[in-house]
């Protein structure tokens, strides 16, 4: 049994830990966020309270009174709530929380923490080989600017408590049965407000179910040991999703019509142009997707 603080507990990845956690093993749940849902509520074992990225002082009591043995932390840096454009300030605030968060939680004699961050801090890969913890970073956009620092913040706390036993979790786009918002971004033309796509659609995608993100989570929790299970993990499906997958889907539920085939030269010279004249919505949207 430990009392665990799930931060971001009533987004969309938050609930479904929240949810994953009190059914294993008599976990006591703690779970923060802006505003409450229904979806854990009235749940043995499950606390909820109202706490921001400004909230400090909320922070403070809770690592000084609850005996708190782990941090997931699924809020703001991890939150498929956030809206689609992400601001400099959007930014700012993470850098708030994750100032104070981690070293409170660090310094309260946590055993484990675990921070939600995302595959996009990656260099696109040019191939369908699985991208690796090893590889190249390339902060093309806010979201991956302000998840990176995130890591930073929270690499250093744990460094400071050899104690601690830390994992940063890089996840592949999130996806369940009722949200498809992160499969579509993939192949959907918004001048168009259609989906595309190339030749046949067999190029495909890397994505995480939440429930396997959520399974990974239950494991680290019960199972890390020790600090040779602390650092960086790649969080991702084990089969590539293919454009003609995500275009079935949609079919399936009526979300779209037919789909476009679309020329890639033409598109990539679209997206050459785009580069060099403007990268607002490459730098700001969070589901923006560059096919090149």
């Amino acid at each position: 049994m430990a009392k665990i603080l799930v931060t971001g507990a009533c987004g969309l990845m938050g609930e479904k830990v929240c949810s994953g956690l009190l059914k294993r093993d008599n976990n006591e749940i703690i779970g923060t966020d802006t505003k409450s849902s229904t979806y854990n509520e009235g749940k043995e074992r499950y606390t909820f309270v109202s706490a921001g990225t400004r909230d400090r002082a909320v922070f403070e009591d809770l690592f000084k009174n609850e005996d708190i043995d782990i941090l997931v932390h699924c809020a703001y840096t991890a939150d498929n709530d956030l809206k689609d454009i992400i601001t400099e300030n959007d930014i700012k605030e993470s850098a708030i929380y994750d100032d104070y968060l981690y070293t409170l939680a660090v310094s309260s004699g946590i055993k484990k923490a675990i921070l939600i961050s995302t595959s996009q801090v990656y260099e696109f890969p040019k191939s369908r080989e699985p991208i690796r913890e090893t590889d190249r970073l390339k902060l093309d956009s806010n979201y991956a600017k302000l998840k990176r620092k995130a890591e930073e913040k929270f690499g250093e706390a744990i460094k400071s408590n050899p104690e601690v036993i830390g994992a940063a979790l890089r996840v592949a786009p999130i996806y369940t049965s009722d949200f498809s918002d992160n499969l579509l971004a993939k192949i959907y033309d918004p001048e168009t407000d259609g989906l595309f796509v190339y030749y046949s659609g067999d190029y495909g995608f890397q994505f995480c179910c939440l429930h396997n993100l959520v399974e990974f989570i239950m494991c680290y929790v019960k199972y890390a040991e020790d600090r040779t299970y602390s650092g960086l993990y790649n969080i991702a499906d084990n089969n590539i999703c293919s454009a003609r997958e995500i275009i079935s889907y949609a079919r399936a539920r009526k979300t779209y019509g037919p789909a476009v085939q679309r020329n890639v030269g033409k598109d990539k010279m679209k997206n050459l142009i785009g580069r060099l004249t403007s990268k607002g919505d490459q730098k700001t949207n969070y589901r923006y997707n560059d096919m090149d």
